[in-house]
């Protein structure tokens, strides 16, 4: 079962008319619980420019609150999923302007997409290099085509990786092998990715979108309400003693203890059918 047709949605950026003249280069649309995110410059490999992020981190801000959003899936239109920020615009802002660029855009999204208690899905053709590989190394789930190359690319250009890249490189890695993709900058491909623990899976790229289109058909069929507080679990796991995890663990299991998923979960199990879970 697949979700039904998507609509194209409106990010909340541009419903306030903060990005009037300024073309769109991605795209936002939802269909049956599956919000998707879709970098639209298929010309510039799905490079971003600023006002696109700022319109990404807005985007994920209002699906994070969201209950009718159960699974997120990015993606990129054509042979690309992203080339990062598009390089046409960058050395043009000042210090003070670029900082405050930075923390609306690239930052913005890393903050969204760590505090995001649902699921998130990347799914991976062609080029994600720079930010374009970050946003992946944040989600949950990478299912990479075949097609799929991967850079840290930013001390080619003078600088050093943003949105968290070290930060969720680290996590995935370790330092030792974090530093050797960062410093070299060079590119692997999927089947290196994937010994490295940093894919979910790969398959065929004429198989990628099918093959994500049934993991969020699979995903909305879970509680979306207890995957995201795992989600949460996860993200505590790595920062805090064991004793506060197992506090925060017991806290996070007695609140799931109310919800309607939960209880509908018991009913199924005693009744011997499927439980229904509608994330609540």
């Amino acid at each position: 079962m697949r979700p039904n047709a998507p609509r194209r949605q409106e990010p909340p950026s541009a419903q306030a008319g903060c990005r009037e003249g300024v073309p769109m280069g991605v795209r936002f649309e939802t269909s049956g619980g599956v919000a998707r995110i879709v970098f639209d410059t298929p010309g510039r490999k799905n490079a971003l420019s600023p006002e696109d992020r700022f319109a990404i981190g807005d985007q994920l801000r209002a699906l994070r609150h969201d209950p009718e959003t159960r699974v997120i899936l990015m993606t990129g239109e054509g042979a690309d999923f992203c080339s990062g920020a598009d390089v046409t615009r960058m050395g043009k802002d000042g210090q003070t302007s670029a900082r405050t660029r930075m923390q609306r855009g690239v930052h913005a999204i890393a903050r969204e997409l760590a505090a995001m208690e649902k699921p998130v899905i990347s799914a991976v053709r062609g080029a994600a290099v720079g930010f374009g590989w970050t946003m992946p190394l944040a989600s949950d789930f990478v299912i990479a085509s075949d097609t799929a190359k991967f850079s840290m690319v930013f001390s080619k250009r003078g600088l050093v990786p943003d949105g968290g890249a070290i930060h969720f490189l680290i996590r995935h890695l370790g330092q030792m092998r974090a530093k050797e993709l960062v410093y070299t900058a060079r590119m692997i491909d999927a089947q290196e990715a994937l010994d490295l623990g940093l894919l979910t899976s790969v398959v065929s790229d004429d198989t990628l979108d099918a093959a994500a289109e049934d993991l969020c058909a699979s995903l909305l069929e879970r509680p979306t309400l207890a995957l995201g507080m795992a989600r949460r679990l996860f993200e505590a796991a790595v920062s805090t003693s064991l004793d506060d995890f197992l506090e925060l663990e017991a806290f996070t299991q007695s609140q799931l203890n109310q919800s309607e998923d939960y209880k509908e979960a018991v009913r199924a199990f005693l009744e011997k059918r499927k439980p229904q879970f509608h994330g609540r």
